[in-house]
């Protein structure tokens, strides 16, 4: 469900004609971002729920949709902690002003995520007030810029997510870890429409 969280946020900003994602899992403890987008409007539907072993999975099928802002607290952060960074995308795409709140654990990942985050989003004309235990994203249009990911795959990811709807390319550097974490990852986003290119003599994406 993890790497599918990119892709359920490009699908609800940017896919004109719908995505579907199959075979994603979807172990109530582990799929809060659903349940927060949703709260969203996003438009997601679970089709053939079905078990592959224990664990239960299903084809997320999400379309595009007018995402409004919302307030996010513990207890959907606690379900939704490693998919923040991209909800933090989606947040960015709404209207309206989002508040995540109880979301400390982020300073404490690959990078400080809230902080890396809020830098992030400055870069491409976000407006975000950082606070000790979360953000609040002002939504509007997404700019171009350069992104420093600190290293940290999950926002390396989400940025190249947020140029599904950049108003000009997004330059994301420090993204090693991307091959590591998600391989393939540029050539998944490009089959979902994406253009993603590799810079490779300057490991940037």
């Amino acid at each position: 469900f993890s790497s599918a969280a990119f892709f359920i946020v490009a699908g609800l900003i940017g896919a004109d004609r719908g995505l579907l994602i199959p075979a994603v899992g979807i172990n109530p403890s582990r799929t809060g971002l659903v349940q927060l987008l949703r709260q969203m409007g996003g438009k997601i539907e679970l089709r053939d729920e079905r078990y592959c072993g224990a664990e239960p999975v299903a084809d997320i099928y999400v379309e595009r949709s007018a995402l409004v802002a919302t307030d996010v607290g513990r207890e959907l952060v606690d379900l939704s902690i490693d998919e923040l960074p991209v909800a933090f995308i989606a947040a960015a795409a709404a209207r309206g002003r989002t508040r995540i709140s109880g979301a400390e654990e982020l300073r404490v990942k690959e990078s400080d995520r809230l902080s890396v985050m809020a830098e992030g989003l400055r870069s491409v004309s976000i407006e975000v007030i950082e606070h000790p235990d979360g953000l609040e994203i002002a939504g509007g249009s997404i700019g171009g810029g350069r992104v420093d990911s600190h290293g940290d795959h999950r926002i390396a990811m989400s940025f190249a997510i947020a140029s599904t709807v950049a108003s000009a390319p997004i330059k994301i550097v420090n993204t090693d870890n991307v091959s590591t974490s998600f391989p393939g990852f540029p050539d998944v986003a490009a089959k979902c429409g994406l253009r993603i290119e590799t810079l490779r003599e300057e490991a940037d994406v």
